[in-house]
């Protein structure tokens, strides 16, 4: 089974199944979005789209519940492709975190994506307490900093039960992101948006029992995001694992 083990809510969710068909990837792992850069037909629209999303990695929690909805929306029309993880919203008191993150656990396969404000991924603690062994998802990419990625590291080291996703090979700090994941048994890496295919190969040969194949749909695209991992990974049993297998392992049953 191929397993997109990052993408976002679209708006119509029929192109992402479009998506999804054209790439041959069986499920994706959904998360809720603000933001809807496939609506987007103009850059004056673009820019619009991209003012969300930088308040929404800013650490705003403005939206938060609309986003949720459209992704119980999809995940309901679509129950044999997504896979829903909820989010929530890291700015609350650590006690509402906790009480959110444990609703979120009766609901969803698991919690994510969620984005700390840069210098901020102390805040990812109280989820981490609750979240026992479900699993977590982390932005990657900017705004998260080397520094941030440290901290990562080590809450990761305090709640070794969780296992804990690192998104989208680490953004620009991927070195530090594969040394942070090969060091740490419950760190996983997800490897879309790379802006370096030879990243992807030495993230997949230092752990392939820990990386996932993502897209970031629809900042990425799942057929390109595949293409890449079937080129940088030439056994075909380290290929089939990152193509799905480790995503099914973190799932479980």
């Amino acid at each position: 089974m191929i397993i997109d083990a990052h993408s976002h809510v679209h708006n119509p969710v029929e192109q992402h199944i479009a998506l999804l068909d054209e790439a041959g990837v069986d499920k994706a792992i959904l998360f809720a979005t603000r933001p809807h850069p496939e609506r987007a037909t103009t850059l004056d629209e673009l820019k619009g789209e991209m003012a969300v999303l930088s308040q929404s990695l800013a650490g705003s929690g403005e939206g938060l519940a609309a986003a949720l909805c459209e992704l119980d929306d999809a995940v309901a029309a679509h129950p044999d492709r997504f896979v829903g993880f909820g989010s929530v919203d890291l700015t609350r008191p650590g006690a509402e975190v906790a009480a959110a993150v444990e609703e979120a656990g009766r609901k969803w396969r698991g919690i994510g994506e969620l984005t700390p404000p840069p210098g901020g991924a102390d805040l990812l603690e109280p989820v981490l307490r609750a979240a026992g062994d479900l699993p977590v998802v982390v932005h990657g990419a900017a705004p998260t900093t080397a520094a941030d990625l440290a901290t990562i590291g080590a809450l990761a080291r305090k709640y070794p039960r969780t296992p804990l996703v690192i998104s989208q090979l680490g953004g620009r700090h991927w070195i530090d992101a594969i040394e942070l994941v090969r060091e740490t048994p419950n760190l996983w890496l997800e490897l879309s948006t790379a802006s370096l295919v030879f990243s992807v190969r030495l993230a997949i040969a230092e752990v392939p029992d820990r990386t996932l194949f993502g897209s970031d749909a629809p900042y990425g695209d799942p057929a390109l995001a595949r293409a890449l991992v079937e080129r940088v990974t030439p056994s075909k049993t380290v290929r089939a694992a990152v193509l799905g297998g480790n995503a099914a392992r973190l799932l479980g049953p």
